[in-house]
């Protein structure tokens, strides 16, 4: 009895690895992130079952997965991006587990990597920021943050889940305010928007676009794309 948890990449059907389309082309039953998964991966799967995770609680998507896997079925729990990335993956395992049900994680590309792909540039840029600190800021699922102090490293700061709160993270932060910043909405979807800005500037320039939502914040000199140095690889 097995339960595969798929990372479905950033949005972009395009995006989600051969695995993962394999898996998703051969499931019996699919249980998939609601709308921050592409509709065409849902439809490219002739499961027979197919659940939006969106607004279930967690006792609900794991009796549907131990349910499908004691019946011999292929499941597949299908999360957006990569699901070591927010995914609340470990808290579904550890039930499935307890109930003897084993669990394969298949890697996707997570929005961080689609969103850097929209600037052209690398978060990891010689001469700028070997460095890349990915975190989210406080809220209903977390109490506290740690991005005025992580920022004071002055490395390369990727922040998921506020956009809606990217007034108060500006605000907060302890970089320089002529920083570049960029908020990439939907990277990698049709709709993708990308909004390029400083520290100072960035947070209106969102608010004009009214972005509240799957959005990525990257803040450094990487989000200019512009080349520290000569590679060693290519000299």
């Amino acid at each position: 009895m097995k339960v595969y948890f798929v990372g479905a990449g950033p949005g972009d059907p395009g995006l989600i690895t051969v695995r993962g389309l394999e898996l998703i082309k051969r499931a019996d039953v699919l249980i998939y992130a609601g709308s921050l998964v592409s509709p065409a991966l849902v439809e490219a799967s002739p499961a027979g079952m197919k659940l939006d995770s969106h607004g279930m609680r967690l006792e609900g998507i794991v009796e549907a997965m131990i349910s499908g896997a004691r019946e011999g079925k292929l499941v597949v729990r299908l999360h957006s991006g990569d699901p070591s990335l927010y995914g609340a993956i470990v808290e579904q395992i550890e039930e499935l587990k307890r109930a003897g049900v084993e669990a394969e994680i298949v890697p996707g590309v997570s929005s961080m990597f689609a969103a850097a792909a929209a600037l052209q540039t690398q978060l990891a840029l010689k001469g700028v920021s070997e460095t890349v600190i990915v975190t989210r800021p406080a809220g209903a699922t977390l109490e506290k943050d740690d991005i005025a102090a992580l920022s004071a490293h002055g490395a390369t700061m990727v922040i998921f889940l506020g956009a809606e709160k990217v007034d108060d993270v500006m605000r907060r932060v302890e970089y320089p305010a002529d920083t570049p910043a960029a908020v990439i909405y939907h990277a990698s979807w049709p709709d993708q928007k990308v909004i390029r800005g400083t520290v100072s500037d960035i947070a209106d320039k969102v608010k004009k676009e009214r972005i509240d939502r799957t959005a990525l914040i990257i803040i450094g000199g990487v989000v200019e794309g512009k080349c520290g140095g000569r590679s060693a690889l290519y000299s």
